[in-house]
């Protein structure tokens, strides 16, 4: 996607090196939370930032067609593995490769934090149709839980973390105010998915070697000593964050 911000290009782009990795890794949605970002009545549905398509595989349904976004063709070669089904674009928020007027919904999973919010907020209501809606869905780590905390003090937090305990995300014209909604799970994992988790973040992927290995060594000595008695497991509290708007009727 096209960034203001010197760096950040690099970053959005790097997840594809750990395509593997970052799909088997990575948390996925409760379902509760992919069915409020957008609405039961959707048809057309656009997943922007689709990656590997943890989030596609939950929008899909008998009655929904579901076409996947990404910058980043290695996540799509990965995507297509898993979901050759499934309909998939290289594209940017800024730049949908999509008709005027041809989707009921756009979701925007673990990705608008990496956009030009004016263009890519054009952009979604040029796809949409009337009253069509858009859907911001962040899982996040619930730093409530103090060695949650700790693990993220040890690993940095990423652009969407700091958006989200900063002001939130906002949506330009022709879309109104975010509307929030939050959902609390927690997920079952062993110490070395959480490595693996950690290893997918593009600060881990764009880091030197040495740092890399520094960073998950301790990762994975503070998750062993944080485990359940059997020192493999763990629960991670999430928090997944769902913010929609619509455009006029």
């Amino acid at each position: 996607m096209t960034h203001p911000h010197a760096g950040r290009d690099d970053l959005a782009l790097s997840f594809g090196k750990e395509a593997a990795t970052y799909d088997r890794a990575r948390p996925r949605y409760p379902q509760e939370a992919v069915d409020a970002a957008i609405p039961a009545s959707a048809v057309d549905v656009v997943d922007v930032g689709a990656g590997t398509g943890i989030l596609t595989r939950a929008l899909l349904t008998p009655e929904r067609v579901v076409t996947a976004i990404d910058p980043d063709s290695a996540m799509l070669q990965q995507f297509s593995r898993s979901l050759p089904e499934v309909t998939a674009k290289v594209g940017t928020a800024e730049q949908l490769p999509l008709p005027d007027a041809s989707a009921d919904a756009i979701v925007f999973g673990q990705s608008w934090h990496w956009v030009d919010v004016p263009a890519a907020s054009a952009e979604a209501a040029r796809v949409l149709r009337p009253g069509g809606t858009i859907g911001l869905i962040w899982n996040i780590r619930d730093e409530g839980t103090p060695w949650v905390r700790e693990l993220s003090d040890l690993i940095g937090r990423t652009g969407a973390e700091l958006l989200i305990f900063g002001d939130g995300p906002q949506a330009a014209a022709p879309f109104g105010p975010l509307s929030l909604s939050e959902f609390r799970w927690t997920r079952e994992l062993t110490v070395d998915e959480l490595v693996d988790n950690v290893a997918s973040r593009s600060t881990m992927i764009t880091a030197t070697d040495d740092r890399r290995q520094e960073v998950l060594a301790q990762v994975r000595s503070l998750a062993t000593q944080r485990a359940d008695t059997d020192g493999v497991h763990l629960t991670m509290p999430y928090v997944t964050y769902v913010f929609t708007a619509a455009t006029p009727a």
